[in-house]
């Protein structure tokens, strides 16, 4: 098929496999990652994301399936073939060469002769605000600065698809948060596809036109970040993206068609029945932490979700309160409150509390039969 700039960069991968030995590291995924977005393989660790970086770039070898780039068959191509550039997790910048030559170093081995290597190398350092430093030596690099001669690096190749396989996992707290920015800020500017392999779910969600999550080999969820937070689709998706409480009990129906779940604390709450749900069932409901309310037990309530527990823990964060509750059955629940909702009360860890949400904070995932 004649590739067309509508697709150029358009990544599709079909029952992709990997095997070593007896282990499977990927099993059978199908993707299909937009020209031009920003895509972050999301997961624990060993749940095959890196594998699958690997794969796309060539630096394994399939052993079944296939991989499409520009509408390309490109399963059996040469890495440096396929159109694909890639940036390892710890830069693998050549100690002996400048920022200038590092960058330049693979149009070097293309027999680019060095003025116009130079000049190359310059704009690629100049787009990443590291045109100042063209004669240091990586050791006179900060993390960052060396992140970015990476990038540059990767780049001037001009690829269609750049991989990028934990590139800020090394960066302290501060600096992560900054390159976070740059690197979307530099994805939208040259309007190439990024795939980008991450175990943040922070990272994953400030990035990602599209979210992956992974584990075991497998695509457990892929969507927009909102909609996978929003609406994840079992329960491992919603503890490992976090912001949610996962809680199950019994369906029992309601007159108005939901289901109405009691769970053995003798808490409950309403949401719309899913299909294959049957009565009697065990249940499985997602409840983001900042949609639980707290309140003093004697509260007079309203029909609404609830349940009694004990304060077990909290963890001041600023402007919100992390509160980890202890339910009747030893279920622990999370409610992250404001700093001034939590503290217009006088509770102390071992008291009492109210817990409530509403019935629209509620996600079912799944049921037990």
């Amino acid at each position: 098929m004649t590739e067309t700039s509508h697709h150029k960069g358009e990544i599709e991968l079909i029952q992709l496999a990997k095997s070593f030995g007896d282990s499977v590291a990927v099993n059978g995924v199908s993707l299909k990652i937009p020209a031009s977005s920003y895509c972050c393989l999301l997961g624990p660790s060993g749940c095959g994301k890196t594998t699958t970086l690997r794969l796309i770039a060539g630096h394994e070898v399939a052993t079944a399936g296939s991989i499409l780039i520009s509408d390309r068959e490109i399963t059996d191509e040469q890495p440096m073939k396929r159109g694909t550039a890639m940036m390892f997790q710890n830069y693998a910048l050549f100690p002996h060469l400048n920022c200038q030559d590092n960058v330049g170093f693979s149009l070097r081995m293309d027999g680019v002769n060095k003025k116009e290597r130079d000049a190359r190398a310059l704009e690629l350092l100049t787009l990443v605000h590291m045109e100042d430093y063209v004669e240091r030596m990586p050791a006179q690099l900060s993390g960052g600065q060396q992140q970015r001669v990476a990038l540059a690096r990767a780049l001037i190749t001009n690829p269609d698809v750049l991989l990028l396989d934990e590139p800020l996992s090394a960066l302290d707290p501060f600096l992560r948060t900054r390159m976070r920015a740059e690197l979307r800020q530099l994805q939208k500017k040259l309007g190439i596809t990024f795939v980008h392999v991450t175990h943040s779910q922070e990272e994953a969600m400030a990035l990602a036109d599209l979210v992956v999550v992974m584990q075991k080999g497998e695509i457990e969820q892929a969507g927009h970040p909102r909609d996978v937070f929003n609406e994840p689709k079992n329960s491992f998706v919603a503890r490992f993206i976090g912001g949610h409480n996962v809680l199950s009990g019994v369906c029992k129906e309601a007159e108005d068609g939901s289901a109405i779940v009691e769970g053995p604390a003798s808490y409950w709450f309403k949401n719309e029945r899913p299909e294959d749900a049957e009565i009697g069932s065990s249940l499985t409901y997602a409840v983001r932490t900042d949609a639980v309310r707290l309140s003093p037990i004697d509260s007079i309530l309203p029909e609404t979700a609830k349940l009694e527990a004990v304060i077990k823990e909290t963890e001041y964060a600023g402007a919100d309160v992390r509160v980890t509750l202890l339910s009747e059955d030893g279920q622990e629940i999370i409610s992250v409150c404001k700093e001034s909702d939590f503290y217009s009360h006088v509770w102390t860890i071992g008291d009492r509390v109210n817990a409530t949400w509403n019935p629209e904070n509620i996600h079912a995932i799944g049921h037990e039969a």
